[in-house]
């Protein structure tokens, strides 16, 4: 059955790899993304759905700042978070508010395409591993001779791809791409981990230089059925490139430069879970469950069930003296 699905050099590669990714689509009934492995009792396969139509930025309910993020004319952007979290998703309606609100080119590198862009007010071309392009690394080399805009890297798997987009975004492009990393501490920590001790300065001043965000978000179970997207959102400021440039005690300066942004509309994990708690959204132990300061957590919603508890009261006293 999974032989009859792939075309000839598909079946090729899965022979001599034994595992291969590849998008399948039925018409305009349904597309999917398609992993087929090898296993004891032969071939197996995995299909993830992926929706034909791309939802807006505001339908995910992504915070209000993505469009903002959207706006930088160039730089890196990074959508980090564990498989199956909805970096996609995301990536795909950010792409999709640039095609309807900006006049320029995007170009897309994907294993494999997703979610499938018309194009609107961009020229939108999007490129595949295997069937379009041997790497991302080679699509990227390519890309600085095709004159797009805005770059979508499907993932920074690889150095060769971590530094080429890099470069691709020090030349005045804009780039997105994701990463399989929880918050933006573990997120920079990946990167220069992929580096030698001898590049890692250099490689702290373009990154200094060049990151514009890290998005990353989670999906969490929701009250009554159902998930809940929670973010965090670090943006560049003199403080953050300092921290990557000095690298003294990162993740807790990078857990305080995102505390400390609110005013930019920055928000940690922490602060998005008990913001979903406050509006009843989320079990207070979901929110300690991914919570990154689990203890804080604690106390801050002992704290919040207690200023309920005495505001409520509060009102049932007055009401009962009005009453009086």
């Amino acid at each position: 059955m999974v032989y009859d699905i792939m075309n000839d050099s598909q079946r090729k590669l899965f022979e001599e790899t034994h595992d291969i990714d590849f998008s399948f689509e039925m018409g305009e009934t349904a597309r999917f993304r398609v992993n087929v492995f090898l296993q004891r009792k032969g071939a197996g396969a995995v299909f993830r759905t992926i929706p034909t139509k791309i939802l807006t930025l505001e339908q995910l309910g992504m915070p209000p700042i993505l469009k903002q993020i959207c706006d930088k004319e160039k730089g890196l952007v990074l959508v980090t978070g564990p498989t199956g979290s909805g970096k996609s998703t995301t990536l795909a309606g950010m792409i999709d508010h640039l095609n309807n609100s900006f006049e320029g080119h995007i170009l897309t590198v994907e294993d494999p395409i997703e979610f499938v862009h018309q194009s609107k007010k961009c020229l939108v071309n999007q490129r595949e591993l295997g069937p379009h392009t041997h790497s991302f690394a080679n699509a990227l080399r390519a890309a600085l001779r095709e004159d797009p805009d805005i770059i979508l890297v499907g993932e920074m798997r690889d150095l060769e791809t971590i530094q080429l987009a890099l470069t691709v975004a020090e030349t005045g492009h804009l780039v997105f791409s994701t990463l399989h990393t929880i918050n933006a501490g573990q997120t920079i920590n990946r990167i220069l981990g992929m580096f030698s001790k001898e590049e890692e300065k250099q490689v702290r001043e373009r990154l200094a230089e060049t990151l514009r965000y890290i998005v990353s978000q989670r999906l969490v179970a929701k009250v009554g059925g159902g998930r809940l997207l929670v973010t965090e959102i670090m943006g560049s400021s003199l403080r953050t490139r300092e921290s990557l440039i000095y690298g003294e005690g990162e993740n807790r300066t990078f857990l305080e430069i995102i505390e400390a942004g609110d005013i930019h509309g920055w928000h940690s994990f922490d602060q998005s879970l008990l913001k979903a708690y406050e509006a009843a959204d989320i079990t207070d132990e979901t929110a300690v469950l991914f919570a990154t300061h689990k203890t804080k957590m604690r106390r801050d919603i002992e704290m919040m069930n207690k200023m309920r508890y005495d505001y409520a009261e509060e009102s049932s006293g007055l009401q009962m003296a009005t009453d009086q």
